[in-house]
């Protein structure tokens, strides 16, 4: 029997790796895609296993991998959504060019792959799984443009789900809290841009193998969300509660209490 395929982007990322070596260990075959670079050069080619270099927001760039992926796989079962940059800076020092920028790598990437791929999920009935964040659902302090591109992602998935019920497909959204992947490490970008999990002012930080083990055991589970993580479980509780009650309490441990002075 053939073995299934899971796609990863941000597949040389902790988390993409984390995700990759907990899929090939429950039996799936996978396909790491990110950036051409030395971190996916690091990456060997395995039996189960392959690395694909590529800019996802580069349209044409994107489209050719999507019709090479068709061509390679005998079926594509699970696209995981992981690709991302976080963005640290409050909204007034933000420029638009920093804000175009993350939507185009955090939510373009993701919806126009899940476009693309559309067709080979519904003939293999499989999933669609977006790595969102905290951030997706509630508001999180000098993350505007971050926050407002994984609510993007989660009325995206969200609403696609109910499209591709009828077609037999799956759609997942993990929501992770602070996952340890560059701490120390963040590559800063211009506008506030860099890696994800560098940043300094979180809390109660998960290993990615962790995170990588509860976003796939609910996925397991039939989960349509997946918080991942101590601090996301309770985010997400409290925040249905009383959204006010939460947004304090945010600003009260993110840098300090700085965003409530």
């Amino acid at each position: 029997m053939s073995k299934r395929t899971a796609i990863i982007t941000g597949g040389a990322g902790g988390l993409g790796r984390a995700l990759d070596e907990a899929l090939r260990a429950r039996g799936w075959a996978t396909v790491l895609v990110d950036l051409p670079g030395p971190a996916l050069d690091a990456l060997p080619d395995l039996p189960d296993r392959r690395a694909l270099g590529c800019d996802l927001t580069d349209g044409a760039a994107l489209e050719a991998l999507c019709a090479g992926l068709r061509e390679s796989c005998e079926s594509i079962d699970l696209v995981i959504y992981n690709a991302g940059v976080t963005q640290i800076t409050l909204m007034a020092d933000t420029e638009e060019a920093a804000h175009r920028k993350v939507f185009d790598i955090n939510y373009f990437a993701a919806t126009n792959m899940a476009r693309l791929l559309c067709a080979d999920l519904r003939a293999a009935k499989g999933t669609h799984l977006a790595v969102s964040s905290v951030a997706g659902f509630a508001p999180l302090y000098s993350r505007t443009a971050y926050a407002a591109s994984k609510h993007a992602v989660e009325g995206f998935f969200k609403s696609l789900r109910s499209e591709e019920r009828g077609h037999g497909v799956r759609v997942a959204i993990a929501a992770p809290s602070f996952v340890a992947t560059n701490i120390g490490n963040p590559e800063p970008q211009a506008g506030g841009i860099s890696r994800p999990g560098a940043a300094t002012d979180g809390m109660d930080y998960m290993p990615p193998d962790a995170a990588a083990e509860v976003i796939l055991k609910g996925f397991e589970k039939g989960r349509d969300f997946i918080p991942v993580g101590r601090i996301a479980r309770l985010a997400y509780g409290l925040n249905r509660l009383s959204p006010a009650l939460y947004q304090r309490l945010m600003e009260r441990n993110i840098n300090g209490g700085e965003a409530g002075s």
